[in-house]
């Protein structure tokens, strides 16, 4: 399969869709590579077994009871059962590129490349994000300021306004009456 017909056949919205959050990195379940680089899950695992020293907790691990349970709950995945029935590995962005060196089909090549890609994209997104939040608290921080100084201001027009008037005398010419 060339890398456009991969392109065409597999929109990004649905490999976004199989990126989680666990452990506060971005992951990837090994059934869902193994679906999408075109191999059984069970050879998928044969390998990254075969090949354990290029996988270090920081490209893979394995989730944990909890962990499974919560991305069932929050994720909108039906069972356990569709991640696989076991404890499924997870693949940060450093795995899923080491997978590509692990299974050596030209479909598991060409959909790293695209999951890289789309790992870049949504650290883009987030930097973008970062930069967008900080502004705006800068903004929020500069009209706080602001807000104090026009109160300031109508505390000072208020001690004005509560003065009471004396009346006052007047002067110039009188007429008597």
């Amino acid at each position: 399969m060339t890398q456009s017909n991969t392109k065409q056949s597999i929109r990004d919205e649905v490999l976004i869709s199989k990126i989680f959050l666990v452990r506060e990195q971005k992951i990837m379940i090994d059934r869902d590579l193994a679906e999408l680089y075109g191999v059984k899950a069970i050879r998928l695992r044969e390998q990254v077994k075969r090949n354990k020293n290029r996988f270090p907790e920081n490209f893979m691990f394995q989730l944990s009871e909890k962990e499974v349970e919560d991305m069932v709950s929050q994720n909108a995945i039906p069972s356990r059962q569709s991640l696989g029935g076991t404890l499924p590995y997870a693949f940060t962005e450093h795995g899923v590129l080491m997978l590509s060196n692990v299974l050596k089909n030209d479909r598991a090549i060409q959909m790293s490349i695209r999951i890289i890609e789309i790992f870049v994209r949504i650290r883009e997104i987030l930097i973008l994000h970062k930069d967008v939040e900080n502004l705006i608290e800068k903004v929020e921080n500069k009209l706080y300021k602001q807000d104090q100084k026009i109160e300031l201001l109508f505390t000072y027009l208020d001690k004005f306004l509560e003065k009471e008037e004396i009346p006052r005398i007047q002067i110039g010419f009188k007429q008597k009456s």
